[in-house]
């Protein structure tokens, strides 16, 4: 985990798009959206990939790995918990540990 983040959670962790969200691709808006009871989030293309792969059974590090390997990019690491950061703060995400 990279130092200059603010994260409180690590790569060994797993994350799963939170409800009341449900996370979908929007052929209207081109792109991966989330939608809750109010409205809408319309995600870029990079939160997209992302949360996507979120599917509450993967370690982040299992998504970083997949990131890397399906965009043939190395270093992603620090853009995906910096991301990671900010949808648990806007509490799009759950975050769990798994058990030992």
């Amino acid at each position: 985990m990279s130092s200059d983040t603010n994260t409180t959670f690590s790569t060994s962790d797993i994350a799963a798009v939170a409800k009341p969200y449900r996370l979908q691709y929007e052929e209207a808006q081109e792109s991966w959206v989330l939608l809750y009871p109010e409205g809408m989030v319309k995600l870029n293309g990079p939160a997209g990939e992302i949360l996507k792969r979120c599917d509450g059974e993967k370690t982040i590090d299992a998504v970083i790995r997949e990131l890397e390997k399906d965009f043939e990019q190395k270093g992603l690491e620090k853009d995906v918990m910096g991301f990671l950061d900010i949808a648990l703060e806007k509490r799009w995400i759950n975050l769990t540990t798994p058990s030992s």
